[in-house]
Protein backbone atom coordinates (compact mmCIF):
# COMPACT_ATOMS: atom_id res chain seq x y z
CA UNK A 1 0.00 0.00 0.00
CA UNK A 2 1.41 3.53 -0.54
CA UNK A 3 0.74 5.91 1.92
CA UNK A 4 0.42 9.79 0.96
CA UNK A 5 2.87 11.92 2.40
CA UNK A 6 1.78 13.90 5.38
CA UNK A 7 1.85 17.98 4.55
CA UNK A 8 2.51 20.69 7.04
CA UNK A 9 -0.46 23.14 7.15
CA UNK A 10 0.41 26.78 7.53
CA UNK A 11 -0.55 28.04 11.40
CA UNK A 12 -2.72 30.77 9.58
CA UNK A 13 -4.67 27.92 7.52
CA UNK A 14 -5.08 25.51 10.41
CA UNK A 15 -7.14 28.91 12.32
CA UNK A 16 -8.77 30.05 9.33
CA UNK A 17 -10.11 25.92 8.74
CA UNK A 18 -11.20 26.06 12.83
CA UNK A 19 -13.00 29.41 12.12
CA UNK A 20 -14.36 28.30 8.75
CA UNK A 21 -15.72 25.29 10.37
CA UNK A 22 -17.05 27.22 13.67
CA UNK A 23 -19.06 29.74 11.30
CA UNK A 24 -20.27 26.54 8.99
CA UNK A 25 -21.27 24.55 12.23
CA UNK A 26 -23.70 27.91 13.22
CA UNK A 27 -21.65 29.12 16.15
CA UNK A 28 -21.05 32.64 14.81
CA UNK A 29 -24.19 33.48 12.63
CA UNK A 30 -24.39 35.49 9.36
CA UNK A 31 -23.61 38.83 9.82
CA UNK A 32 -22.40 38.24 13.29
CA UNK A 33 -19.54 39.72 14.45
CA UNK A 34 -16.72 37.63 15.58
CA UNK A 35 -14.51 37.65 18.48
CA UNK A 36 -11.87 40.61 18.74
CA UNK A 37 -8.08 39.32 17.15
CA UNK A 38 -6.94 39.87 21.20
CA UNK A 39 -9.72 37.31 22.06
CA UNK A 40 -9.49 34.93 19.05
CA UNK A 41 -5.55 34.80 19.63
CA UNK A 42 -6.17 34.12 23.10
CA UNK A 43 -8.52 31.46 22.89
CA UNK A 44 -7.08 29.76 20.14
CA UNK A 45 -3.65 30.25 22.03
CA UNK A 46 -1.53 31.57 19.13
CA UNK A 47 -0.38 34.90 18.28
CA UNK A 48 -2.91 38.14 16.91
CA UNK A 49 -0.33 38.33 13.63
CA UNK A 50 -1.51 34.65 13.27
CA UNK A 51 -4.91 35.43 13.72
CA UNK A 52 -4.99 38.45 11.57
CA UNK A 53 -3.20 36.42 8.61
CA UNK A 54 -6.24 33.78 8.66
CA UNK A 55 -9.01 36.24 8.85
CA UNK A 56 -7.76 37.56 5.86
CA UNK A 57 -7.55 34.04 4.56
CA UNK A 58 -11.45 34.14 5.24
CA UNK A 59 -12.06 37.10 3.54
CA UNK A 60 -10.91 35.94 0.52
CA UNK A 61 -12.33 32.99 0.63
CA UNK A 62 -15.89 34.68 1.40
CA UNK A 63 -16.13 33.59 5.00
CA UNK A 64 -16.29 36.65 6.39
CA UNK A 65 -16.10 40.77 6.02
CA UNK A 66 -13.25 43.23 7.64
CA UNK A 67 -14.38 46.55 8.43
CA UNK A 68 -11.24 48.65 9.21
CA UNK A 69 -11.76 50.30 12.61
CA UNK A 70 -15.29 48.19 12.92
CA UNK A 71 -14.10 44.36 13.50
CA UNK A 72 -14.97 41.30 11.51
CA UNK A 73 -18.57 40.27 10.44
CA UNK A 74 -19.23 37.18 9.49
CA UNK A 75 -20.60 37.10 5.60
CA UNK A 76 -23.73 37.35 4.61
CA UNK A 77 -24.32 34.93 2.91
CA UNK A 78 -22.38 32.55 3.75
CA UNK A 79 -20.14 31.45 0.44
CA UNK A 80 -22.54 28.66 -1.40
CA UNK A 81 -19.57 26.19 -1.79
CA UNK A 82 -15.80 26.48 -0.29
CA UNK A 83 -12.79 27.62 -1.93
CA UNK A 84 -9.69 26.58 -2.77
CA UNK A 85 -6.96 28.52 -0.58
CA UNK A 86 -4.16 28.26 -3.32
CA UNK A 87 -2.15 30.73 -1.93
CA UNK A 88 0.08 28.96 0.67
CA UNK A 89 2.84 31.24 1.82
CA UNK A 90 2.33 33.35 5.01
CA UNK A 91 2.22 36.94 4.46
CA UNK A 92 4.19 37.41 8.01
CA UNK A 93 7.28 35.43 6.56
CA UNK A 94 6.95 37.12 3.15
CA UNK A 95 8.09 40.20 4.99
CA UNK A 96 10.72 38.49 7.24
CA UNK A 97 11.92 37.12 3.65
CA UNK A 98 12.53 40.93 2.40
CA UNK A 99 14.11 41.94 5.88
CA UNK A 100 16.28 39.61 5.22
CA UNK A 101 17.16 39.54 2.12
CA UNK A 102 17.09 43.10 1.48
CA UNK A 103 19.29 43.71 4.44
CA UNK A 104 21.70 41.85 2.47
CA UNK A 105 21.32 43.41 -0.61
CA UNK A 106 21.63 46.86 0.92
CA UNK A 107 24.80 46.28 2.40
CA UNK A 108 26.28 45.17 -1.38
CA UNK A 109 24.53 48.12 -2.70
CA UNK A 110 26.58 50.35 -0.44
CA UNK A 111 29.57 48.54 -0.97
CA UNK A 112 29.22 48.17 -5.18
CA UNK A 113 26.74 50.99 -5.98
CA UNK A 114 28.47 53.04 -9.12
CA UNK A 115 28.56 57.24 -8.99
CA UNK A 116 25.45 57.19 -10.81
CA UNK A 117 23.65 54.73 -9.24
CA UNK A 118 24.02 56.33 -5.89
CA UNK A 119 22.56 59.77 -7.77
CA UNK A 120 19.83 58.20 -8.94
CA UNK A 121 18.89 57.00 -5.31
CA UNK A 122 19.25 60.10 -3.76
CA UNK A 123 16.77 61.57 -6.79
CA UNK A 124 14.84 58.22 -5.85
CA UNK A 125 14.75 58.94 -2.00
CA UNK A 126 13.34 62.43 -2.78
CA UNK A 127 10.84 61.51 -5.27
CA UNK A 128 9.52 58.95 -2.32
CA UNK A 129 9.69 61.96 -0.10
CA UNK A 130 6.94 64.03 -2.05
CA UNK A 131 4.16 61.06 -1.45
CA UNK A 132 2.62 60.67 2.10
CA UNK A 133 -0.49 58.79 0.84
CA UNK A 134 -0.66 55.24 0.55
CA UNK A 135 -1.52 55.05 -3.01
CA UNK A 136 -0.38 53.83 -6.72
CA UNK A 137 2.19 56.51 -6.64
CA UNK A 138 3.91 56.03 -3.78
CA UNK A 139 3.96 52.17 -4.88
CA UNK A 140 5.70 53.08 -7.85
CA UNK A 141 8.13 54.81 -6.22
CA UNK A 142 8.91 52.45 -3.30
CA UNK A 143 9.02 49.30 -5.71
CA UNK A 144 11.66 52.06 -8.07
CA UNK A 145 13.77 52.49 -4.93
CA UNK A 146 13.40 48.60 -3.97
CA UNK A 147 14.91 47.55 -7.10
CA UNK A 148 17.37 50.33 -7.67
CA UNK A 149 19.21 49.07 -4.68
CA UNK A 150 18.92 45.17 -5.82
CA UNK A 151 20.57 46.31 -8.91
CA UNK A 152 23.13 48.18 -6.95
CA UNK A 153 24.32 45.15 -5.40
CA UNK A 154 25.94 44.45 -8.97
CA UNK A 155 24.43 40.80 -9.39
CA UNK A 156 21.53 40.69 -11.68
CA UNK A 157 20.22 37.06 -10.04
CA UNK A 158 19.73 39.16 -6.93
CA UNK A 159 17.80 41.73 -8.51
CA UNK A 160 15.50 38.99 -10.32
CA UNK A 161 15.16 37.81 -7.12
CA UNK A 162 14.15 41.03 -5.37
CA UNK A 163 11.39 41.49 -8.42
CA UNK A 164 10.08 38.33 -7.72
CA UNK A 165 9.82 38.87 -4.32
CA UNK A 166 8.30 42.77 -4.79
CA UNK A 167 5.23 40.45 -7.14
CA UNK A 168 4.37 38.26 -4.56
CA UNK A 169 3.26 41.69 -2.58
CA UNK A 170 0.74 41.65 -5.57
CA UNK A 171 -1.29 39.06 -4.27
CA UNK A 172 -5.22 39.33 -3.14
CA UNK A 173 -4.12 38.62 0.41
CA UNK A 174 -1.34 41.13 0.77
CA UNK A 175 -3.50 44.03 -1.14
CA UNK A 176 -6.26 43.09 1.83
CA UNK A 177 -4.11 43.44 4.16
CA UNK A 178 -2.68 46.87 3.06
CA UNK A 179 -5.99 48.46 2.33
CA UNK A 180 -7.86 47.30 5.94
CA UNK A 181 -4.46 47.88 8.11
CA UNK A 182 -2.07 50.27 6.39
CA UNK A 183 -3.27 53.86 7.44
CA UNK A 184 -3.20 56.35 4.22
CA UNK A 185 -0.28 58.39 5.75
CA UNK A 186 1.79 55.03 6.64
CA UNK A 187 4.48 56.46 4.26
CA UNK A 188 5.34 58.97 5.78
CA UNK A 189 7.01 57.03 8.57
CA UNK A 190 8.44 54.78 5.68
CA UNK A 191 10.15 57.90 3.93
CA UNK A 192 12.17 58.69 6.70
CA UNK A 193 13.51 54.94 6.75
CA UNK A 194 13.81 55.24 3.34
CA UNK A 195 16.06 58.64 3.60
CA UNK A 196 18.48 56.72 6.27
CA UNK A 197 18.85 54.02 3.90
CA UNK A 198 19.89 56.10 0.96
CA UNK A 199 22.05 58.35 3.01
CA UNK A 200 23.53 55.54 4.47
CA UNK A 201 24.41 53.09 0.95
CA UNK A 202 25.21 56.81 -0.55
CA UNK A 203 27.91 57.62 2.22
CA UNK A 204 29.48 53.99 1.23
CA UNK A 205 28.55 52.79 4.67
CA UNK A 206 27.40 49.20 4.34
CA UNK A 207 26.64 47.91 7.95
CA UNK A 208 24.28 51.09 8.75
CA UNK A 209 22.97 50.26 5.60
CA UNK A 210 22.26 47.34 6.57
CA UNK A 211 20.63 48.07 9.84
CA UNK A 212 18.75 50.79 7.98
CA UNK A 213 17.07 48.35 5.83
CA UNK A 214 16.53 45.70 8.24
CA UNK A 215 14.68 48.03 10.76
CA UNK A 216 12.55 49.41 7.53
CA UNK A 217 11.18 46.40 7.18
CA UNK A 218 10.67 45.64 10.75
CA UNK A 219 8.67 48.84 10.79
CA UNK A 220 6.41 47.71 8.25
CA UNK A 221 6.19 44.45 9.70
CA UNK A 222 5.21 45.78 13.03
CA UNK A 223 2.68 48.01 11.54
CA UNK A 224 1.08 45.24 9.41
CA UNK A 225 1.20 42.75 11.92
CA UNK A 226 1.19 44.36 15.91
CA UNK A 227 0.96 42.07 18.96
CA UNK A 228 -0.13 44.20 21.68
Amino acid sequence: MTLPAVKTERLYRQISGLLSAAIARGEFAPGSPLPPERELARQLNVSRSSVREALIALEVTGWVVIRSGNGVLVADPLPIQQQEQTETFSLRDLIKARQHFEAMTAELAARYGSDEQRRELQDVAAQLGLHEVNNAAFLAQDQRFHLLISEMSGNEVLRDMMAWLWNLRKNQRFILLESHFAERDFPRELNHDHQLIAEAIIDQNPALARDSMALHLQHVYDHLFPES
